[in-house]
């Protein structure tokens, strides 16, 4: 019996007869799957059972029914053990190739070693074309090759051949592994347009940007302005140590190193200055503008005035270096004639000099003639302005070459002249036709919209406009003694001759000089800008005028160009009253 009970515990499969954990399959842990892999071997174990079973039969029949009633007060205790001891080993066997399972599962990664593998292929690969690439490019370029007949059959390599074909390759693949990266860089790619974001407009730095450029600025400015201190000799001792310095250089034929010394010792000094030093050198004392501390919150009044102010600034700035180089390009393209005559023929002597004196003559000459220049002659050009008008020949060329503004105002101007004195040649009388005077040295006509300008103002034919408002100002005449609004603000155009300021108003009413306005220079007695409404921000653009004959002082206001206008009508108002005390110290 006890037999039989071994053979029912241990009917399942034995602890002998588990698979090894490399030769199980790689399948779940489900009892659907151990079924599937139980089944072959429980079917090679059936007949053995059936023996087994057969035999324990004939010996229970031969043992009797004492036997059997003591083995079963035994069996219980004992099976319920094995049972369970047995069970604690199957559970125990089933975590542990659990855990086995996951942890071959995390190690083997296979799908990323194939993609690295996939790479290292392609790359491989890429890199096999272009070393074929540059081995073509190469026997295309030499020389050498020509076109000849198909080549005959390859013999048979040898040993040695294929050892210098991998030795060639290997070099060449060395070769472009180490400067490939050079070569690359030379290959050609389109240029990338990269758009700059434009900051919108903003008081605050607008200023700062201003500020920021008379900074940079400075260095060149000093350097400028001791460069003339040297000139005009503001320290005699400091030019005249400076002047026979340079000359024995020049002497010794040391000008260019005397330079590259100046500008060695100049960079030395900046580094001292940068480590902290204290040094300052300079002809002229730099005067140290007061900087104001930049407001945080302004009024719309003040970021206005702020505006226009540095409005003004870069307006005068651009207006100075447009006239430059508008100069340059109409000495070089015989705008002026007479003008550039004298460089062509001052190039010409430079380069025929060039071609026959010695390279060492030559340089000392050039460093002789410039020192000189600059020591002597321009100061006393400087100190002499008659002698500079008449015998300074690059400062006669600059100050005469005119600009692109003024040649356009130019031919404007001898347009409208040349219309009147068409139609005078077209009339029957010889005389000058009614609204133009000719001007007695040049044959020039001065008129107005309403005619003849000494006509439209009653004055003598010899009085005209000066060359500065030979167009006239437009603005507006406020005459604050009248009451009435037809007669207290007139639209109009403003001139000023030699001795008179006069004022044409553009009212159409009719072509009488009732409304104009005429006053003698010599009858004014105070002039001065004015600013019509206090509450606009800036200074003005007005200009007050006050007479004998006013109560209150005549203003002139809305005037573009008002600084302009003040400063012809001053310059015109002093030479008049300084030529009548002259004339008449009594008075």
């Amino acid at each position: 019996m006890l037999k039989r009970l071994d053979k029912i515990r241990f009917r399942g499969q034995r602890r002998d007869e588990f698979l090894d954990l490399v030769d199980s399959p790689n399948t779940s842990d489900t009892e659907c799957s151990e079924e599937v892999v139980m089944k072959p071997r429980s079917s090679v174990r059936e007949p053995e059972d059936v023996r087994e079973a057969e035999a324990e039969q004939q010996s229970d029949a031969q043992a009797g029914p004492g036997s059997f009633s003591a083995d079963l007060q035994d069996e219980p205790r004992t099976d319920l053990n094995e049972v369970k001891a047995h069970l604690e080993i199957a559970l125990l066997e089933k975590h542990f190739l659990q855990e086995e399972l996951r942890k071959l599962r995390e190690e083997s990664n296979v799908d990323s070693l194939k993609q690295e593998l996939e790479k290292e292929r392609c790359r491989c690969n890429d890199l096999e074309q272009k070393i074929n690439e540059v081995l073509k490019s190469r026997l295309e370029d030499s020389p050498s090759q020509t076109p000849k007949a198909p080549p005959p059959p390859p013999p048979a390599v040898s040993s040695t051949d294929k050892q210098k074909e991998t030795l060639s390759n290997s070099f060449l693949k060395w070769l472009y592994d180490r400067f490939g990266v050079y070569i690359e860089d030379f290959r050609f790619q389109p240029e990338e347009k990269t758009v700059e974001t434009e900051e919108p407009l903003s008081a605050k730095r607008l200023t700062e940007n201003m500020r920021r450029l008379k900074r940079g600025f400075k260095p060149v400015t000093n350097f400028m302005r001791n460069l003339s201190a040297l000139s005009r000799w503001y320290s005699v001792y400091t030019s005249a140590i400076a002047f026979f310095v340079y000359m024995y250089a020049a002497w010794r034929g040391w000008t260019i190193p005397m330079f590259l010394f100046l500008a060695i010792l100049r960079l030395s000094l900046n580094y001292l200055i940068a480590r902290g030093w204290r040094i300052q050198w300079s002809i002229v004392p730099e005067v140290s503008e007061p900087v104001e501390p930049p407001k945080e919150d302004l009024t719309v009044s003040e970021k206005f005035q702020l505006v226009l102010d540095v409005a003004q600034k870069a307006q005068n700035l651009f207006g100075r270096m447009a006239n430059i180089l508008e100069k340059i390009k109409n000495l070089f393209m015989w705008v002026q004639p007479e003008l550039t005559q004298k460089l062509y023929v001052g190039l010409w002597l430079a380069f025929i000099s060039s071609c026959l004196l010695p390279y060492k003559l030559l340089g000392f000459i050039i460093g002789v003639y410039a020192g000189i220049k600059f020591f002597i002659i321009d100061f006393i050009f400087k100190s002499c302005p008659k002698l500079r008008q008449r015998f300074d020949t690059p400062f006669i060329i600059w100050t005469n070459l005119p600009t692109d503004l003024q040649l356009k105002e130019r031919s404007s101007t001898t347009l409208s002249r040349r219309v009147p004195a068409a139609g005078a040649r077209g009339s029957v009388g010889a005389a000058a036709p009614l609204g133009v005077s000719r001007d007695e040295e040049g044959g020039r006509y001065y008129s107005t919209k309403r005619g003849a300008f000494h006509e439209v103002f009653n004055l003598p034919e010899s009085e005209r406009p000066l060359t500065v408002c030979e167009n006239g100002w437009r603005c507006c005449l406020i005459n604050r003694d009248r009451k009435t609004p037809t007669d207290y603000i007139r639209n109009g155009v403003l001139y000023v001759t030699e001795n008179y300021l006069c004022f044409e108003s553009s009212s159409s009413r009719s072509g009488s000089s009732k409304r104009n306005k005429v006053i003698k220079l010599l009858d004014i007695t105070d002039i001065q800008k004015y600013k019509v409404l206090s509450v606009l921000p800036g200074s003005g653009m007005g200009i007050s005028i006050a007479t004998p004959s006013t109560l209150k002082p005549m203003v002139f206001g809305a005037m573009m160009h008002r600084d302009e206008a003040f400063d012809a009508i001053f310059t015109q108002y002093t030479n008049i009253v300084a030529m009548a005390t002259a004339t008449n110290p009594e008075t």
